[in-house]
């Protein structure tokens, strides 16, 4: 089992940054998958970037979005910059064996892009 609490969000103007982390309790953290997800209001929730034996992106955030993680702390972390009012939308942080499914989610946190 996991549980995963994120945090990080909240309003920033075009163009500014943001880092959202993920804290993650639980036994092996190391060996889990850790992605990022969002979902914007009245759209599905859809991949945003993940980290497990490689680092992967949505084409939407190449360039602009960096997933890192620090095991000995239990943390994930999404920074992002230069952000659109298309990034807006509540993100969550999910745990997975492997990058291709995620079995633990977070409430997720919402990030709002004004401009």
């Amino acid at each position: 089992q996991v549980q995963l609490v994120e945090s990080g969000g909240g309003l920033v103007q075009v163009g500014g940054s943001l880092r959202l982390s993920c804290a993650a309790s639980g036994r092996a953290f190391s060996s889990y998958a850790m992605g990022w997800f969002r979902q914007a209001p009245g759209k599905e929730r859809e991949f945003v970037a993940g980290i497990g034996w490689n680092t992967a992106y949505a084409d939407s955030v190449k360039g602009r979005f960096t997933i890192s993680r620090d095991n000995a702390q239990n943390m994930v972390y999404l920074q992002m910059n230069s952000l659109k009012p298309e990034d807006t939308a509540v993100y969550y942080c999910a745990a997975g064996l492997d990058q291709t499914k995620y079995n633990y989610w977070g409430q997720g946190t919402q990030v709002t892009v004004s401009s």
